[in-house]
């Protein structure tokens, strides 16, 4: 029986990619790089933003002080930004206002780091009660390894089996795997189908509201 459902953030919950692009092309212009298209920041995001900005630089240029450099001009820009263009997806208000009130337990583990996940949550779904909401922390390995869940599922007294994990893109089937919990992929976000095909999640859906039938059945 589920009783805590685990939310991804980016490409989930909410469609960041527009802020998230343009805040990267903010940074890598003032440092002198080429930048992206909104499009090509579907392949850069999912595993921390030092992971995005070695993704957006030049081959050659992948240094750890140029993404030092990229982090400090990205930081202050996407905090003043972030919320510009995101937005939930159809029907995830929806979702975690019936979830709620159902009784189930919710979470966000994500891969942004801690001061945007918690403000977007908190900005976007004011009126939802999350159990947890944790992003990547200092000194905590980021997904697909299975501490930020353990944490959460920690936080909310519950066991393994009782837990249901959503994400969209293939660090997030890894990390269902890794955590051994049920787990569901969603293609409504910034990767493909075939990415969360060739990790075999328990479920793939194509819309929010599919998550309900999932959780009366388990």
């Amino acid at each position: 029986m589920i009783k805590l459902v685990i939310f991804d953030l980016d490409g989930t919950l909410l469609d960041t990619l527009a802020d998230l692009a343009n805040s990267t092309n903010y940074a890598l212009n003032k440092c002198g790089f080429p930048i992206h298209s909104t499009a090509d920041y579907k392949e850069f995001v999912g595993n921390g933003i030092n992971n995005l900005f070695e993704r957006a630089l030049p081959e050659g240029e992948k240094t750890e002080a140029y993404i030092s450099r990229i982090r400090e001009k990205f930081l202050p820009h996407y905090s003043r930004n972030n919320n510009r263009y995101s937005k939930p997806y159809p029907g995830i208000p929806e979702l975690l206002a019936a979830l709620s009130s159902k009784g189930f337990m919710l979470a966000v583990a994500s891969n942004k780091y801690q001061q945007a996940t918690d403000k977007l949550v908190k900005y976007f779904f004011p009126e939802v009660s999350f159990i947890a909401i944790l992003g990547q922390r200092d000194g905590i390995p980021a997904k697909p390894d299975p501490t930020i869940v353990n944490d959460i599922l920690s936080v909310a007294g519950v066991k393994k089996e009782e837990a249901l994990y959503i994400g969209d893109s293939g660090v997030d089937m890894q990390t269902i795997k890794n955590s051994n919990v049920c787990g569901v992929g969603v293609t409504w976000g910034f990767r493909p189908r075939q990415e969360l095909e060739k990790y075999n999640p328990d479920y793939i859906i194509d819309k929010a509201e599919e998550v309900l039938g999932i959780v009366e059945v388990l």
